[in-house]
């Protein structure tokens, strides 16, 4: 039941040094700089972290696991194995799947879905429709993440437009409000113009132009203005262009409680990628320029924008090839997120210490979640780590059930060696303890 990480080199709160950490059942009883005492191995399963990175297990606020309804995409099973591979210890699933998530009975099925299944930590939101505000305003904010608010295309029901039902979801929401932000008369407009000029073969490369900046900004100013008005707690996510900073900015200087998230392809990728990747790197919001790219990860670096996430997305091949109307917006990333942000922390665009911040803390934070971001005693033993060492990503490598990621081919410079889930190893060098559970995150509201 005690289990000592020695010899690794810990990043957390800001600081990088050598410790031990020593945990017992599920918590971490102790920090330990220096020599550890002969005593304190008695009895102990040892885990050497010499020459590796631990830092706590990432939590990922938005994640597509596909269950129930869409599972030859992905499923919760698989999509935990691939977080855990990757260094992610608890996910927040969306609600867009089939039935869409948007009752309380629903959320509840979810939840036990997950408890059967997730082999990390697990929460999930509650859909908000046009007609399901009684259902939002009696959501559990101990154990529900958050309410999605699709501002813009979206699966079934789950748009919401009308600015009158909006105000209501903002002045009542119990629950952080988390939102997409696209607005969709401009990408009508937009993809109208475009069909035009190319008919159904419209390439790939207007995907920015048609879910435009401008679709972009639109939406996610009402978000501010309206979580402005009503002192809503208001994560906007999948960040994606330089000109919505300006609402984050703006919100700090009048002391809102307004935050953004920027995903990991985001910061990766730029629109040129579309001339060599096509349909494979279309999301929704659109990977925009290399101007956007940069300023996102400024605002990274400067903690503007407070989350990293991946808005992990999986589809089958067959719905991401072909035609560019037709191809279904939306790419892996939970295996691959952190080894991407470290490969940016090689290039020198950003610090170990700002990740783990990113990644690690202020998810914890602005959720509020109960006890886990942090190395700290008293603290879940949720933890990753990691060392340098080089290896591509290749199709016998993937982890996903869809089979394919959008960074084939792509050398990176760090491998996550071991991921420990409350106490528990889950996944270490590539092989996977089927036993662990995780448990659905707690929250102080």
């Amino acid at each position: 039941m005690r289990k000592i990480i020695k010899n690794g080199t810990l990043v957390n709160e800001n600081k990088t040094y050598q410790a031990h950490i020593i945990i017992e059942d599920q918590l971490i009883v102790d920090i330990i700089p220096g020599k550890l005492n002969e005593a304190d191995f008695q009895g102990a399963e040892i885990i050497d972290a010499d020459g590796q990175f631990v830092i706590p297990g990432v939590i990922d606020d938005q994640v597509h696991f596909r269950e129930p309804g869409l599972t030859h995409k992905g499923d919760i099973t698989e999509g935990s194995r691939a977080a855990a591979a990757g260094g992610v210890t608890s996910f927040m699933d969306m609600p867009n799947v089939i039935p869409p998530t948007t009752t309380l009975k629903l959320l509840k099925e979810k939840q036990e879905i997950a408890r059967e299944h997730a082999c990390v930590n697990y929460s999930f939101y509650l859909g908000a429709t046009s007609d399901n505000l009684n259902e939002i305003r009696q959501a559990d904010p101990y154990t529900t993440c958050g309410i999605k608010v699709f501002m813009g295309s979206s699966t079934g029901n789950m748009l919401v437009e009308r600015v009158e039902t909006l105000e209501k979801i903002f002045a009542e929401s119990p629950l952080l409000v988390a939102t997409h932000c696209e607005d969709t008369p401009i990408i009508n407009r937009n993809l109208a113009f475009y069909k035009k000029k190319y008919g159904e073969e419209i390439p790939p490369s207007c995907h920015p132009l048609i879910r435009s900046r401008e679709a972009c900004f639109k939406s996610s100013s009402l978000a501010f203005e309206l979580a402005s008005k009503h002192n809503t707690r208001l994560h906007i996510l999948h960040l994606s262009t330089q000109d919505e900073l300006s609402l984050l900015e703006k919100a700090r200087n009048i002391g809102k409680n307004i935050t953004g998230e920027v995903c990991v392809h985001h910061l990766w990728f730029n629109d040129f990628a579309y001339k060599k990747k096509g349909n494979w790197v279309k999301w929704n919001p659109a990977i925009k320029t290399e101007d956007d790219r940069k300023a996102l990860l400024q605002a990274v670096n400067t903690g503007l924008i407070s989350v990293i996430a991946t808005d992990h997305a999986p589809h089958a091949p067959e719905e991401k090839s072909g035609n560019y109307l037709k191809a279904a917006s939306g790419g892996p990333m939970v295996q691959h997120s952190l080894p991407v942000m470290l490969e940016l922390m090689e290039k020198g665009e950003i610090t170990l210490e700002t990740i783990v911040n990113r990644m690690c803390h202020a998810p914890a934070d602005l959720y509020r979640i109960d006890k886990r971001g942090y190395i700290r005693k008293g603290y879940k033993a949720d933890l990753c780590l990691f060392k340098k060492e080089e290896w591509t990503v290749r199709k016998e490598n993937i982890l996903y059930k869809c089979g394919w990621s959008p960074l084939e081919g792509t050398p990176l410079s760090y491998k996550i060696q071991t991921t420990i889930v409350n106490g528990t190893v889950v996944y270490h060098k590539g092989q996977f303890n089927d036993s662990v559970r995780g448990e659905l995150l707690r929250f102080n509201p």
